[in-house]
């Protein structure tokens, strides 16, 4: 709980956490992730091991979050909801260390 609110106290505007969407439509995780990039128009990057424990665990977790505005948003999506919001905080420190105004 500690880390999810380090993010929240460090995000100027919203912050999205979907846990198993990709079963509401009753899709596979490849298949809904695809769906994603093609709607988005964007390559979703993730690593190799992650999307193969995510589809050996049936488990996606997507955090979307704004750290500046509410415009532009970051993506991470993980098997483990821990894990994926220490990506999260990797991104605002790294951003933070590059000079970028956060909150």
């Amino acid at each position: 709980m500690e880390k999810l609110l380090r993010l929240i106290n460090n995000c100027g505007c919203e912050i999205t956490i979907g846990i198993n969407e990709h079963r509401n439509c009753y899709q596979k995780i490849k298949q809904y992730l695809e769906d994603i990039e093609s709607l988005s128009n964007e390559s979703l990057q993730i690593d190799d091991e992650i999307m193969k424990k995510m589809i050996e665990l049936d488990t996606i977790i997507i955090i979307q979050f704004y750290p500046i505005t509410p415009v532009g948003f970051y993506r991470v999506f993980h098997f483990d909801l821990s894990k994926a919001i220490d990506q999260c905080l990797g991104i605002l420190t790294k951003l933070n260390r590059e000079g970028v105004k956060i909150k």
